[in-house]
């Protein structure tokens, strides 16, 4: 577990652009039956997650098609949370940052910690670009 002052200013990145923050499983199951189209970002206090996924995804969100909802978890943080957002994300195994795109409770496209490292934000938001615009 992080301390709160550590990771406030993270959490604030997403929420200051409409990132839901979801704190047990049964909020995210909730987000999930949500109709339409559902982002879920796996936050954490990886150096990638700090430096590409959290701007790249706030930076997808410029595009004019874009997920009807956007909901987020903390790793190591908000543990429940975390673990119900892996499990709607398998067979994808567990990493984090990791970015899911649902629509209508179906996950569509994932974004691994392995698709986040070494890749700036710019190319982040272009790949989540290219899901919304597929399915948003």
């Amino acid at each position: 577990m992080y301390p709160p002052e550590i990771i406030k200013p993270m959490r604030e990145e997403l929420s200051s652009v409409g990132f839901k923050e979801c704190f047990d499983a049964e909020s995210v199951k909730e987000a999930l039956k949500l109709p339409g189209t559902t982002l879920i970002m796996v936050n954490s206090v990886c150096g990638c997650a700090a430096a590409n996924a959290r701007p790249g995804a706030k930076l997808s969100l410029k595009n004019e098609r874009k997920p009807d909802n956007l909901i987020t978890v903390f790793a190591g943080v908000d543990k429940e949370a975390t673990a119900e957002a892996r499990n709607q994300m398998v067979p994808f195994p567990p990493s984090s940052p990791s970015i899911g795109l649902f629509k209508d409770g179906e996950l569509v496209h994932m974004l691994e910690r392995h698709h986040i490292e070494g890749r700036n934000s710019s190319m982040i938001a272009d790949n989540l670009i290219n899901a919304y615009n597929t399915h948003c």
